[in-house]
């Protein structure tokens, strides 16, 4: 575990990135002429920016970028 101090115009900054970093995957996300083995690693990266990102953000900030799952059904 590590600790950071960090002051809330940094914490601001560090929101905002991870903000566009994920809206850029998600929009990404959607498009078709992507290969779904590059999706999945940028899937895998999204969980890792969201994880980060519900540490530094509001729980109304971190509600907008929840990502439904994906769930198969058996018919």
């Amino acid at each position: 575990m590590i600790g950071i101090l960090i002051s809330e115009d940094e914490k601001d900054e560090i929101v905002y990135m991870l903000k566009r970093e994920m809206d850029e995957i998600l929009f990404d996300l959607k498009e078709p002429r992507i290969e779904q083995v590059i999706k999945a690693a940028m899937e895998e990266r999204y969980k890792i920016l969201f994880n980060l990102f519900k540490r530094v953000a509001t729980e109304y900030e971190c509600m907008n970028y929840m990502v439904r799952s994906k769930k198969k059904s058996n018919g």
